[in-house]
């Protein structure tokens, strides 16, 4: 009598819901890395020389899911003032986010960043004219308490890398607004693409003229010595731990793109909140960080208003009107 064999479902076999969730998580993971490497090399080099280095990199990794998608040839694309406008917030999002690494925990970094769905509600209401109903006003308004803890403005333990972090949020919202525009005429990849090279005709064009213009007084905070550093020559090992930002951004991104694509957003986008638990992991393990308690409070309390206002942006696909009506729903 022979045992029947066990097997696991391989991730094809699994339900559209559940491959989404893998790849979000498996997404957050990856990212993750990026604050390790940044972290591994802070002290050492500016951040916009580690920018280019990035880009360099990035930018043939583009290419490669261009093709993936079926094109040939380079991404063209009509929006081009769209897309340099969005490259530009990007940028800001991208290198204020490794500034703040620099200075505060992991955990603050992470729990900061996700205040950027409160500001999307907020400038989706100015911008785009979308109405939004008491109740999520209210989660935003508590969101933005929870987001207070955190940052501590006034407090004796303040620390300017909040800032430059809640920076990115605001800065990321923007631009989400924009990719909101641009995915109805480009793909994931043209998107990606053209950002990319923004970040690097940028980093070419500030890095040198902020290099080195630190204080010569004494040593500045850590997210402006970051900043401001003079740029060297890296070792080798220290120029693949840049490169590998190049290969690691990508990688992340198409993780998060794939579980948009197989399950609807209010399905996949609460799972982006394991990027709290898995840095301050990372922030433990590597630095023996350990998040205070109004860090706790402050990020339950965000990450609480940023589900509850996807249950409400939820809410208001099912009760939308039909395509033709002019009047866009209010979700209480």
């Amino acid at each position: 009598m022979t045992t029947p064999k066990l097997s696991l479902p391989t991730l094809g076999q699994l339900n559209p819901n559940l491959q989404a969730i893998y790849f979000l998580v498996v997404g957050m993971f990856v990212l993750s890395l990026q604050n390790i490497a940044v972290r591994a090399i802070d002290e050492r080099y500016a951040v916009l020389e580690i920018v280019v280095v990035r880009s360099l990199i990035a930018i043939p990794c583009t290419l490669l899911f261009f093709r993936y998608e079926g094109h040939r040839g380079l991404p063209r694309t009509s929006k081009g003032s769209l897309h340099l406008i969005r490259g530009l917030l990007l940028f800001v999002a991208y290198t204020t986010y490794f500034m703040g690494l620099a200075a505060i925990p992991l955990a603050d970094a992470s729990a900061i960043r996700f205040s950027s769905v409160l500001f999307l509600t907020l400038f989706s209401v100015l911008m785009l004219g979308e109405m939004v109903g008491i109740h999520r006003w209210l989660a935003v308004m508590a969101g933005f308490a929870g987001v207070l803890l955190i940052v501590k403005p006034g407090a004796t333990t303040f620390n300017l890398g909040s800032l430059f972090v809640l920076v990115t949020a605001i800065t990321y919202a923007l631009s989400s607004i924009l990719t909101r525009r641009l995915r109805f005429t480009d793909s994931s990849a043209t998107m990606a693409y053209y950002s990319t090279l923004v970040y690097l005709a940028l980093a070419l064009i500030l890095g040198p003229l902020l290099a080195g213009t630190g204080s010569p007084a004494g040593p500045s905070h850590p997210a402006l010595a970051f900043l401001l550093r003079g740029w060297t020559i890296p070792t080798l090992g220290d120029l693949a731990i840049m490169a590998a930002l190049g290969l690691i951004w990508p990688t992340g991104m198409y993780c998060v793109a794939r579980a948009y694509t197989l399950t609807p957003a209010s399905v996949a986008a609460p799972f982006e909140y394991t990027a709290l638990p898995i840095n301050v992991l990372w922030g433990f393990l590597l630095w023996q960080e350990i998040p205070t308690l109004t860090t706790w409070l402050g990020a339950l309390l965000t990450i609480a208003c940023g589900l509850y206002i996807f249950y409400r942006d939820n809410l208001a696909g099912l009760k939308s009107r039909p395509a033709d009506s002019k009047t866009l729903p209010i979700v209480n």
